[in-house]
């Protein structure tokens, strides 16, 4: 326990953003990839917000490309070794085999499934905008009758 507590501190970390290799690299391959991508994702749009913000404050123009491609560049650096990081590696190996053991619905299951959600949505939008509609029907007239009756 205190061994497991130790590898998560964050002076490990700072030390893990100076490797290159990649830890347990064929294994929960399928979940890391798409944490990966959704992290360089984030950064990306996050670079693509400043690059915006300083473009419109009349930053100079190596300013609002320099300082963005650096976040970029650094965010997907530390994405790709958070990936590698042992203690977060191995959480989404654990992920990805406990999604192995799931059992999927076939696909015409997920298609009657789906198709109730749905309709229930849809069931439920109108039952509203019904519910919307007397109301503002039933209170519309109450207030020109009180309108009427206190003038």
């Amino acid at each position: 326990m205190a061994k497991d507590k130790a590898a998560a501190t964050a002076g490990n970390f700072v030390s893990e953003l100076a490797q290159t290799g990649r830890y347990k690299r064929s294994q929960g391959r399928t979940a890391r990839q798409a944490t990966m991508l959704a992290m360089w994702a984030l950064v990306g749009v996050a670079a693509w917000q400043l690059y915006d913000v300083l473009r419109n404050q009349g930053a100079e123009r190596w300013l609002q490309v320099g300082v963005p491609a650096l976040l970029l560049i650094a965010g997907f650096w530390i994405a790709y070794r958070v990936i590698n990081w042992p203690v977060f590696a191995d959480f989404l190996i654990a992920v990805e085999a406990e999604m192995n053991k799931v059992t999927w619905p076939s696909r015409a299951e997920l298609i009657r499934a789906s198709a109730v959600v749905i309709l229930f949505v849809f069931a439920l939008a109108a039952v509203l905008f019904a519910y919307d509609v007397f109301w503002q029907y039933v209170l519309k007239h109450w207030i020109a009758f009180l309108r009427y009756a206190f003038n």
